[in-house]
């Protein structure tokens, strides 16, 4: 509104200085009209009450989620990659695993196993806190309760009944209390991340 006052009283000004000049004279009738309409238009606006401004209805803001962390799609994946690089890092296992041991003796493939294992051993006990379902030693018999873990026994024989079942331990089992994935930093799309790089000797 006040913008439309300010243009107003500006064009009225230049209006009545046109009725001044001797050349505006053919246009004096319509100048003078129309500066008339322009100063009742300026006195209306004066003597207009002021509109009251409505204030604007609240609206709260929805709170926006925080944005999730971008997590590539194979992250899981990558991660079993790298333990199965430390693996190989530590005991050679994907060598030993992918390596064709039919020409070998038995010795010969025995002689390397235990290179594997102790590398293996080593990398497992760093990255997975593992103990045995059951403490008894094998071959003991054992009573397993009502409620027990259904993925911790695996019962052979003739099972009938409710439980508690007894009877002899084959094997111990084994469970996990806590796992340490490698981090994989720098995944590139889809790609995986290498198990071993490639050695080239450069000479």
């Amino acid at each position: 509104m006040k913008e439309s006052v300010k243009i107003a009283a500006i064009l009225l000004v230049i209006l009545n200085a046109s009725l001044l000049v001797p050349a505006a004279a053919p246009y004096f009738d319509y100048l003078a009209i129309t500066a008339a309409v322009v100063a009742l238009a300026l006195a209306v606006a004066a003597f207009a009450p002021a509109p009251k401004s409505v204030p604007k209805p609240a609206v709260a803001e929805a709170v926006k989620p925080p944005a999730a962390a971008a997590v590539p799609q194979n992250q899981a994946r990558a991660e079993v990659v790298t333990l199965l690089g430390v693996f190989q890092e530590k005991g050679r296992l994907i060598d030993f695993l992918m390596e064709d041991v039919t020409p070998y003796s038995d010795q010969e493939v025995g002689s390397v196993a235990r290179s594997v294992h102790q590398g293996c051993k080593a990398a497992l006990n760093e990255h997975f806190s593992i103990e045995p379902v059951s403490t008894e030693a094998e071959g003991a018999a054992v009573t397993v309760p009502a409620g027990y873990p259904a993925d911790e026994f695996r019962f052979v024989g003739n099972l009938s009944g409710q439980a508690p079942f007894t009877g002899k331990l084959v094997h111990k089992g084994w469970r996990v209390n806590s796992v340490k994935l490698p981090r994989v930093l720098n995944l590139e799309g889809d790609r995986l991340p290498a198990l071993a790089p490639a050695q080239v000797e450069v000479s």
